[in-house]
């Protein structure tokens, strides 16, 4: 195996677990495992997930939901992704909850699965602000109404996502919250029963308890970290994913010599330096040149030169280490920890993209399940 490797902590997911279904009061708890479970690995946390008995999953795609079935998966999973209508037969044929983000998806939909002599289950999708896609909640009625029309749909459920719930100010997604909710009346206008609601995010469920209503969503929040610093640390989960890697070499670079391409950094005087085979191939991004720190022998040590495709360099400066000592890019060693908002920070973007670009070419390694 690579001395570059990803460690994922299944304890740890269980107890995070544990701390979002407490937090979510009576809500049931969707994990979303898109994009890899943020770079956890996808059937690992799915069926880690599966027996910590988890009400349903949700995948962005139709190829995730797929995986989940062929790897004998049997929860309900819900795709959160739009669909194109010749995908339809594959979602009946594993049985996958459809997302129906239009009056037209809806049906066709429904007409795949007379074709197919099935009944499809589904959650209606609705746009109360984000514009990405569902159905505008000033137009919802119109989704509703052709839900009551259809005759081998299921309507399991109804969501909408939101924009802005890990900011400072809760406003907006507050508004966004009224607009769902005001669009929930049709059923009650009706004397007809709600389908399972669901709106919370990551950070709905850290800052926003009475957006949780039947079913929460945790993404980010379930794999430890928070969406941003903004969030209330209400919730106690702790990062379940250690990235390590080894000392592959060493060397001492003489006062003055440049490193790496592009020569973007020297060393004011003799230092040593070592080589860690991990790089932008393996998802540690360029963007962290000469700003990012590693983890060696419980010490803090910074990232120099321009980070390789396969290879990062480190200055030691005085510090001793030897080939194969323990490096760690993110996560825990010793009192020291490196984190994904930390990382984010450095290269401009969220904890999000820094977990999910993690590549598949690093074996993960499960521990503690």
């Amino acid at each position: 195996m690579r001395p570059t490797h990803v460690e994922v902590r299944l304890d740890v997911l269980a107890a995070n677990f544990s701390a979002i279904r407490e937090a979510a009061g009576s809500a049931r708890v969707m994990p979303i495992l898109k994009a890899n479970a943020y770079g956890h690995g996808l059937l690992p946390v799915a069926q880690h997930m599966e027996r910590l008995g988890a009400d349903e999953l949700g995948v962005a795609f139709l190829e995730e939901g797929i995986q989940l079935r062929r790897a004998g998966i049997h929860t309900p999973v819900l795709v959160l992704g739009s669909i194109a209508g010749e995908q339809i037969p594959l979602f009946l044929q594993h049985d996958l909850t459809l997302t129906a983000p239009s009056v037209e998806k809806l049906r066709l939909i429904d007409e795949a699965a007379a074709a197919a002599g099935r009944r499809a289950r589904v959650h209606l999708k609705i746009d109360t602000g984000m514009e990405r896609l569902g159905q505008h909640w000033y137009t919802a009625d119109q989704l509703l109404e052709a839900s009551l029309k259809c005759r081998q749909v299921e309507i399991a459920g109804i969501y909408s996502h939101f924009a802005n719930a890990d900011a400072a100010d809760l406003s907006d997604a507050r508004r966004q919250l009224e607009r769902f909710q005001e669009v929930l009346t049709f059923y009650e206008k009706r004397s007809l029963p709600t389908p399972t609601r669901h709106m919370a995010n990551s950070a709905a469920l850290a800052g926003l308890p009475e957006s949780h209503l039947d079913l929460v969503r945790p993404g980010i929040l379930l794999y430890g970290v928070y969406p941003s610093p903004e969030c209330p640390r209400r919730i106690a989960v702790r990062p379940a994913l250690t990235w390590k890697s080894k000392v592959a070499y060493f060397k001492v670079v003489r006062a003055g010599s440049g490193v790496s391409y592009g020569s973007t950094w020297a060393p004011q005087r003799d230092s040593r330096l070592v080589t860690v085979p991990v790089g932008y191939g393996d998802g540690y991004f360029r963007a962290l040149s000469n700003h990012s720190q590693v983890l060696i022998r419980g010490q803090r040590h910074p990232v120099v030169g321009r980070i390789c495709m396969d290879q990062t360099l480190v200055n030691l400066d005085q510090a001793t280490a030897y080939n194969g000592d323990e490096v760690v890019l993110l996560g825990t060693q010793d009192d020291e920890a490196i984190s994904a908002q930390e990382l984010a920070d450095l290269a401009g973007t969220i904890p999000y993209e820094i977990l999910t670009n993690i590549n598949t070419r690093v074996p993960r390694v499960y521990r503690g399940g």
